[in-house]
Formats: C-alpha cells, structure tokens, sequence
C-alpha cells in the first residue's frame, strides 16, 4: 500500500512543485491575473483569455501538453501533446496569416481612401519599431533577430508579432506575444497622457472637415492595389498583407456574404481561440521569469510610446503644413490597435468639444498602421 501511494505522489505535479519546480507555480499564478484582468477588467478578454488558459495548462508539471512527440528508429513511438501539435500553426504562419483574413473582413479602408495623406501617418507611428529595435540591439542580452522581434510590440498588432518572433526569435514568443496583446488592451492607459504631454488645448479642439463617401468600385480596388504595390516592394510580408486584403476584398465584392460573414465571425474567432492557447502554452516558467522578460516589457512600453508620440508629432506637422486643417491628435492612431487607438482620438476630442467627431478621421490611420506593421515586419525579414 505504501509503495502505491509512493507511485502515486510521485506521479502528481504536486510532488514537482514542493520539490523545487517553483516556476511554474508562479506562472499558474500569473496565468490567474492575466485571467481576472480578462474576465473583470476586459482587458483584450478575446485573447486574454486563451492565452492566460494556455500558459495555466502548460505549466503543470508531467501534464506534458507541449511534449513533442517520441521518435525512435523514425517511428513514432509516443504521440505529442495537444498543444504541441496546436501550436504548429502558429510555427507555420498559419493563426496569424487567418487572423489577418478575419481582420480585413471586418476592416472599412474608406476612411484611408478618402483621405490618403493619413496613409503617412500610419507610417510614421512605425518610427517607434526602429527606434525600439536601435536601442534593443544596443544591449547585450539581445542580438538582432530578438531586438526585431522585441520592437515589432511598438505596432501594438498581436499577429504581427507573433509572426515576426516566430520566425526570428521563437524562444521569445512568450514574452513577447503577452506584451504585445497587453499595451494593446492599455491603449486608453498609456496614450492619453502621451496626446495631451504634446498637443496644446487648441490643438485638440480642432474640427476636421467631413470625409467625402467613397464609391464601391474603389473600396474594391483598393485591396488589389494594395496587395499589388506591398507585395511587388515587401514580398516578405506577402502572407500577412495577402490575407487582410483577400479579407477586405471579399468583404467589399458584396457578392459573397456568407464568406465574408464566416471569416468576420467564426474563423477569426475560432483561430483566435488556437493562437491564445499555443501562444500561451509558450510562456512556460523557465522561459518566462527571466531577466529578459522583464526588458521586453520595458522596451515594449518604449517602443509603443515612441510610435504614438511619432504620430502624434507627425500629425503637429500637417497642422502646420495645412493650416490648422488637420487634428494632430489623429496620428495617435497610426498605431494599429483598431479600433481602440482611434477610439481613444475621438474620446480626447470630445473631452475639450463635445461636438468634436474625430473617430472616421482616426479610422484613417490607424487601418495604415495595419498595413504599416506588417510591412515593418517584411522589411525586418528581408534585413535578416
């Protein structure tokens, strides 16, 4: 009896934890914050959740849910766990490159079209990835590959972060994805204090003029120009870029509705579910609490700062330029957390005017910081 309650204990993941395997203890607990942020704070609850799952299934010792399978004499001897094999869709670039389907079913470029000079302020809120990635490369604990993957966090675009990393620095998707899906859901936190720190109370409460109606026949142009023109200069980003305009596109043909609802709806929400999970499982203790982790959410917050105060400055600019035409504030959401970072704009808007409507104007950059992430990320593929 003695010798069967030894068996036993030794094959709980209690006996791991009380034995020294603290790390995942403290992971099971942060799983559990991430959790109640999800659930009672509705942070990003979408991803938050599965992703806070993944990383509190993934951490109990002998569960083995991200074993790979067991190879001898080239036969499988013993099948992978489940989210091992899960998780090969993130390996692949294939979660990302649905999500980004799913995205441009759901995503009006009409802002964009109808105002195509906020296509530079998309670009210009990417100026914090390159910042971020000059000073990651500058320190010691991250060579170029991580500093890329690390920086990419400054688009605030989970997807394209988890691309990136996966292809340049997979150790570090953990990390990275977590912080990448965490300033998204702070972005009514961080970038207020940011807009207001550089624009004066006039600014602010300055009107843009109406966005002239964009004609079908050009919302349908658009996402095959685009893809033209992206994937001719960046063809790295192809699968990113690719699927968010096959998305659009459907979307805007008008002909095929119940393609354009399933991938708005059940496919976007169903690859969301597999990509929290995996993504999560990745963050297992004795990858995730580590000093490096702690300077990935530092940059993180650098490099998303960095991009929205670029925007914000380059949205001071074309005031300048046009006399007083444009808002500055709308280059805050050059940052591509759609809808949230133009969300923001109209609420900062509306606090100084109450009849101050900046939210289609924001619209405008921030689907260009869509497409602005996922061609920095192609331009970081193509460098390394």
């Amino acid at each position: 009896m003695i010798e069967v309650l030894k068996e036993f204990w030794n094959s709980t993941g209690i006996k791991e934890i009380v034995c020294g395997n603290w790390q995942n203890a403290v992971m099971i607990l942060i799983a559990f914050i991430l959790m109640y942020l999800a659930i009672f704070k509705k942070f990003e609850p979408y991803l938050l959740i599965p992703i806070a799952f993944g990383m509190f299934l993934s951490n109990f010792p002998l569960a083995n849910l991200m074993s790979p399978p067991t190879i001898a004499d080239g036969k499988v001897t013993e099948a992978g766990g489940l989210i091992y094999y899960l998780h090969q869709g993130v390996k692949l670039g294939i979660y990302p490159a649905l999500i980004f389907l799913g995205i441009g079913a759901t995503t009006d470029f009409g802002p964009l079209i109808a105002n195509p000079k906020s296509l530079l302020l998309g670009a210009a809120a990417q100026f914090g990835i390159f910042i971020t990635f000059l000073v990651a490369i500058l320190l010691p604990q991250f060579n170029g590959f991580e500093a890329a993957s690390i920086a990419i966090i400054g688009g605030a675009d989970g997807p394209t972060a988890i691309f990136l990393t996966n292809k340049l620095a997979p150790d570090l998707l953990g990390p990275i994805s977590i912080a990448a899906y965490s300033y998204m859901a702070l972005v009514p936190v961080i970038q207020p204090p940011i807009i207001r720190m550089l624009t004066t109370k006039r600014e602010r409460q300055i009107k843009m003029e109406q966005l002239r109606e964009v004609s079908k026949i050009e919302k349908i142009i658009f996402p095959i120009a685009v893809a033209l023109l992206v994937l001719l200069l960046v063809p790295s980003c192809a699968a990113l870029i690719g699927c968010l305009m096959l998305g659009n596109l459907i979307k805007e043909s008008g002909v095929v509705p119940k393609l354009t609802e399933t991938a708005a709806n059940s496919l976007l929400y169903i690859v969301t579910i597999l990509l929290g999970v995996s993504v999560g499982a990745t963050a297992t203790g004795d990858r995730f609490l580590t000093v490096d982790t702690l300077l990935i959410l530092g940059l993180g917050v650098v490099a998303f700062s960095i991009a929205t105060a670029s925007g914000v400055l380059f949205g001071k600019l074309m005031c300048w330029l046009t006399k007083g035409k444009v808002n500055p504030m709308i280059g805050a959401a050059g940052v591509s957390a759609v809808p949230m970072a133009a969300r923001v704009v109209q609420l900062e808007g509306q606090k100084e005017d109450p009849d101050n409507y900046l939210l289609m104007h924001a619209m405008g950059p921030n689907v260009a910081g869509v497409i602005g992430s996922a061609i920095a990320a192609g331009a970081f593929l193509i460098f390394f």
